[in-house]
């Protein structure tokens, strides 16, 4: 009995989800009934308004003609009757002497006749009429100011529904991860003259293959791309792929989505690790600042707001007490050592990172280091750390250090510094990050794991990473491979 009520139990308990689901699928049917409805009479506007817009620019062009025409006719008109009234006034003339000469014919005195023929001779040879072109000026035909339609016409008639674009198709062997920046480059299954533009999007993910729908970062979108191409810059590559997808539209309506392809975007990503550093430096994720007090002004203000209250226990104490241990948890670094690490330690491959110094760094150091550095270790001055060393204390220097030698570089000191290690290769290399001209170059074979190194007195250091490898680092890499053996001389402090 009871299994029978419990197996009822379930199958009404089914039915229920059942009714609850056509429920929603009769909500979202009414739903979209009402978008049709509406849809439709936004479509009916559209059409009317595109429609209305024909009109009107039929009736401008229309008037425009209307008004060339009116123009010509009256410039026709205007020399015609200029022409008709001089054969008036010629013809008015031409009159009057012809009767003169007919009642010159009746004179009977000689003398008189003669003195008459001659006069009347003079007027006929002056006459305005000998004068005058008896061709009309102008013709009477208009019609090259007629209009034929035709072609417009046919095209008006062949007017239809904008079809729905194609995915374009994303070229791969195109499209390039490079200096920060990834150029995608598509193209149309087949030639479309009514795409207005195209729409990209992109999104971060660790996984290679097709875009996954768990554990996705959003899709961003970049809109109203008239090219074929694009390039995304300024990306901080910190994960190992992107997943790339794009649309065409045209003026009514987008096209589905192309195939999504997936590009490797690998790089070097690390934060400071404020457990690393020395007390006088404070430490926030990729920043680094010189901070003389080492944290003991602030403990001092929240020490006596702590005295002030009651001698019961408190959180506020014990929240001190905690920050306490933690900053001496974190005292890895101490004497002179003015020193951070990044948490993420090299053991392979080929790797980028940039730096940039406030103008009031007065001595800072960037660099790699084994793990076995000591707590009084300085960068450069171990033969198991590399770094290039500046200073702006009395005069600007730059040098490089290892194992404790120190050769100064004849260079100027750039705004950011970028750093290239390639572990496998056993380079690192130090280039002005804005124009790429390569600083020094340390060669030795790494023999354990390198972690990122930074040392500062006075000022503040920003660190970038998820950076590419730059493409002129890469050529720069193999020149400088090329000429190995020649620039030696650079390298004997390695």
């Amino acid at each position: 009995m009871d299994e029978q009520r419990e197996t009822l139990q379930r199958i009404v308990s089914t039915l229920a989800n059942k009714n609850d689901e056509i429920h929603n699928f009769i909500d979202m049917l009414n739903h979209t009934i009402k978008n049709v409805q509406v849809n439709s009479s936004n479509v009916i506007s559209e059409l009317d308004e595109e429609f209305d817009g024909l009109y009107s620019i039929l009736d401008e062009m229309k008037g425009s003609m209307a008004n060339a025409i009116q123009q010509e006719e009256a410039h026709k008109i205007q020399a015609l009757q200029d022409q008709l009234s001089q054969c008036s006034n010629a013809l008015e003339s031409s009159e009057e002497l012809l009767e003169l000469a007919a009642q010159s014919l009746d004179i009977k005195d000689p003398v008189e006749f003669l003195k008459a023929a001659r006069q009347i001779k003079d007027r006929v040879t002056m006459a305005s009429a000998f004068r005058i072109s008896l061709k009309p000026k102008v013709s009477d035909s208009m019609s090259h100011l007629m209009v034929d339609f035709a072609l417009e016409r046919r095209m008006l008639q062949s007017v239809k529904f904008l079809p729905v674009p194609k995915p374009p198709e994303i070229d791969l062997a195109a499209c390039l991860v490079a200096d920060n920046c990834i150029t995608v480059s598509w193209k149309m299954p087949e030639e479309d003259s009514r795409i207005d533009h195209f729409v990209l999007e992109y999104r971060k993910t660790n996984f290679d293959g097709l875009p996954r729908v768990k554990d996705e970062q959003r899709w961003e979108l970049i809109d109203y791309i008239k090219a074929t191409e694009y390039t995304l810059s300024g990306l901080k590559f910190d994960t190992k792929y992107i997943n790339i997808r794009v649309q065409a539209c045209n003026k009514a309506v987008a096209g589905e989505y192309s195939d999504p392809v997936t590009l490797e975007t690998k790089a070097f990503v690390f934060s400071l690790d404020s457990t690393s550093s020395h007390l006088n430096l404070k430490v926030e994720d990729t920043y680094v600042e010189w901070d003389p007090t080492g944290g003991k002004g602030q403990e001092k203000i929240k020490g006596k707001e702590n005295k002030i209250r009651s001698g019961a226990p408190s959180p506020k104490r014990t929240s001190i007490s905690a920050r306490s241990s933690a900053r001496g948890s974190r005292d890895h670094f101490t004497g002179e050592s003015y020193t951070v690490l990044g948490d993420t330690a090299i053991e392979s491959g080929q790797h980028y990172w940039e730096v940039r110094a406030q103008k009031d760094c007065k001595s800072y150091s960037v660099g790699v280091t084994y793990r076995n550095m000591g707590k009084f270790d300085q960068l450069g001055k171990t033969n198991s750390s590399w770094c290039i060393h500046i200073n702006n204390w009395l005069q600007t220097t730059l040098s490089a250090k290892h194992n404790n030698k120190t050769k100064t570089l004849d260079i100027p000191v750039p705004d950011r510094i970028g750093v290239y290690c390639d572990f496998d290769g056993g380079q690192l290399a130090f280039y002005n990050a804005n124009s790429k001209e390569l600083l020094h170059t340390f060669r030795t074979k790494f023999t354990q794991p390198l972690l990122p190194g930074f040392m500062i007195w006075c000022g503040g250091l920003t660190v970038s990473t998820g950076l590419q490898v730059p493409s002129a680092v890469k050529t720069l890499q193999k020149s400088e491979n090329g000429l190995s053996g020649s620039t030696s001389s650079l390298n004997n402090i390695a």
